[in-house]
């Protein structure tokens, strides 16, 4: 025997050990089992590793077999409609009523009672007379043998059939139940085949010694049992089953890089909740009361109404509105109603936090930078670019010397961190920012820019309200999906919330 050869007996581990020697004889994987005491899982493992050591070969070779299907099951237990059917004929005729109550007595559903009488008529083994039905004579045959579809179900009841051994009269009898309902199926079915190699019929006839050590242990090692006794080689090139350990959701896992990121550059955490009343989510932020974004076609409502917690607030923020109050504005120019702005609805963006913030904040606290990362609804379509439940970063920096060069500073830094290199911020719109700005960063795998955030200095009609003073205010707001897409090489944003197993397993962790 070949040293090669030898370095492969002793490699073989317990369960390839016990497995070999019943190869000799062409087996199939369920025999195996029961001959081996051995779990299925334990001998597909087994089989794996033979065959990674070129001991066997296993050929798969799928065949289409007929299966009992619901209905089938119990049909081959309580006989097919039809057959129960022609019982209930087989002592006297009776009329068509007749046969309807008798038949529910034996379990048929109208559904089945119809069926059967199809089938019968087809067969000729009934007949009608006026509104009499009674048994035919080819209906009287069928008390001394079983109909084809019977027979097969029969068959079916014992083992799996393939259908290419079907005689002819079996598949007329298959075509008949498959255009019924639930009664039989076609399945294919995968069977694998195992051949022994020519190294394989050298080792299937030696004795394989089982008397090795696995793992070394303290134990073994103290006692001395090691002596006399082989250690099993361990083959390093043999493939083993990939262990995937427990781990967050991607989505969360960069999210919690992103929370790192604003943390690291000094700012603090906001977080309150995705149900806010109208006020914080649109007044605060001098949305008017007409704007077509707060109508139930833009914004998801939640029954009920709150009270406004900061009642000091309240009188300023409708002065804004109707007259610009001492901001210098002229305000919309409308009758502001209390009412509407106590109604509920889920968040469209996290922006309520930040007027909450500043709501809360003092001369003496400031400069000040505060951060958000949460969940905001709207009542979007869903497409490949679109959720209509998404996550925005958001961030405020309260700085009475802040300007325009400093959000832009923040912009690029965070997405520097993010992984883009190159990074633009263009003028645009927002309803409560003054200056305006886009950010779009380049994707360099589709060499086109992308749209990924909005940001602004908030407008004195947002600040001044609830301040209680003038002073510039840096606020951005950032789509967490959109901005994650590019590093996990997703298309279609939907694919970062299907909870595809493989996906989730196989993912890369968020680093930069």
């Amino acid at each position: 025997m070949t040293k090669e050869v030898n370095n492969i007996i002793e490699s073989l581990n317990p369960l390839e050990r016990k497995v070999l020697p019943l190869l000799k004889e062409n087996k199939t994987i369920l025999r195996i089992v029961a001959d081996s005491n051995l779990s299925e899982t334990e001998v597909m493992r087994a089989l794996q590793l033979l065959e990674n050591k070129d001991i066997i070969k296993t050929n798969t070779k799928e065949r289409e077999v007929i299966v009992l299907d619901e209905n089938g099951v119990i049909y081959s237990e309580n006989k097919l409609p039809e057959r129960r059917l022609l019982e209930l004929l087989k002592s006297k005729e009776l009329t068509y009523q007749e046969l309807l109550e008798k038949a529910k007595k034996v379990d048929l559903n109208n559904e089945e009672i119809q069926v059967s009488i199809g089938i019968l008529k087809g067969k000729a083994a009934i007949n009608f007379s006026g509104k009499n039905i009674s048994i035919a004579h080819n209906g009287k045959s069928f008390f001394e043998k079983e109909m084809l579809e019977e027979r097969l179900l029969d068959k079916l009841k014992l083992n799996l059939i393939n259908i290419k051994d079907l005689s002819s009269e079996e598949k007329f009898a298959l075509d008949n139940l498959r255009k019924r309902k639930q009664i039989v199926k076609i399945e294919k079915i995968k069977d694998k085949e195992i051949v022994l190699t020519e190294l394989g019929n050298k080792l299937v006839n030696l004795k394989l010694e089982s008397n090795m050590i696995e793992t070394l242990t303290p134990e073994i090692i103290k006692k001395g049992t090691w002596k006399g006794k082989k250690f099993r080689r361990y083959d390093i090139k043999t493939n083993v089953p990939r262990v995937y350990g427990a781990k967050r959701h991607f989505v969360n896992d960069a999210r919690n890089y992103i929370k790192r990121i604003w943390l690291d550059l000094g700012f603090k955490e906001m977080t309150g909740d995705i149900v806010q009343t109208s006020f914080w989510n649109f007044d605060a932020l001098f949305v008017p009361q007409d704007h077509p974004a707060r109508e139930m076609q833009d914004t998801f409502f939640v029954e009920g109404k709150k009270p406004i917690e900061n009642k000091e607030i309240i009188p300023r923020v409708k002065a804004v509105h109707e007259n610009g109050w001492t901001t210098g504005s002229k305000g919309w120019q409308y009758k502001w109603n209390i009412k509407d702005a106590e109604k509920l609805v889920l968040r469209t963006h996290t922006t309520p936090l930040s007027a909450k913030t500043l709501a809360n904040l003092k001369k003496s606290d400031l400069p000040a930078k505060f951060f958000a990362v949460g969940k905001n609804f709207r009542n979007e379509a869903l497409d490949n670019s679109h959720l209509f439940e998404l996550i925005q970063v958001e961030g405020i920096v309260v700085d009475e010397n802040a300007n325009l060069r400093n959000l832009v500073g923040y912009l690029k830094e965070f997405f520097k961190k993010m992984g883009f290199e190159k990074i633009r911020v263009r003028p645009s719109f927002f309803p409560y920012t003054e200056v305006s700005a886009e950010v779009d960063v380049y994707d360099p795998i589709q060499k086109k820019w992308m749209e990924i955030a909005g940001a602004g200095i908030f407008r004195p009609e947002v600040t001044k309200p609830l301040l209680g003073f003038e002073c510039p205010v840096l606020a951005w707001g950032i789509g967490l999906e959109r901005t994650i897409m590019n590093y996990y090489n997703i298309k279609d944003i939907r694919e970062l919330y299907k909870n595809d197993l493989k996906q989730l397993k196989e993912i890369k962790a968020f680093i930069r």
